[in-house]
């Protein structure tokens, strides 16, 4: 069953293909997205490693350990909480 990791503190000019290449040395990458700022188009320091085998390992050995002057944090992904866009009051906290 493949598992999907959060990295996080990534340089901002570490690449997919930089974190496939540090994980495929202890399973089989299946995939690699590192999550990009949609108004400046630049890295914002953190994405996932979806793994078929290799993932228990590639925690132990990659958290913690640095990736381009950077100690990454590498850790099995939460599943993503849906949070409410815009609404009522607009996050001013008017309270009405």
């Amino acid at each position: 069953m493949s598992k999907n990791l959060y990295v996080g503190n990534l340089s901002y000019t570490t690449t997919n293909e930089d974190l496939r290449q540090v994980f495929e040395e202890l399973g089989t990458v299946t995939s690699v997205q590192i999550i990009m700022d949609r108004a400046t188009g630049r890295s914002r320091g953190f994405g996932f490693v979806e793994m078929a085998d290799g993932a228990d390992e590639a925690i132990s050995r990659l958290n913690g350990t640095d990736l381009q002057g950077r100690a990454i944090t590498v850790n099995e992904a939460r599943p993503r909480q849906n949070h409410p866009r815009g609404g009522r009051g607009g996050g001013r906290g008017y309270g009405f």
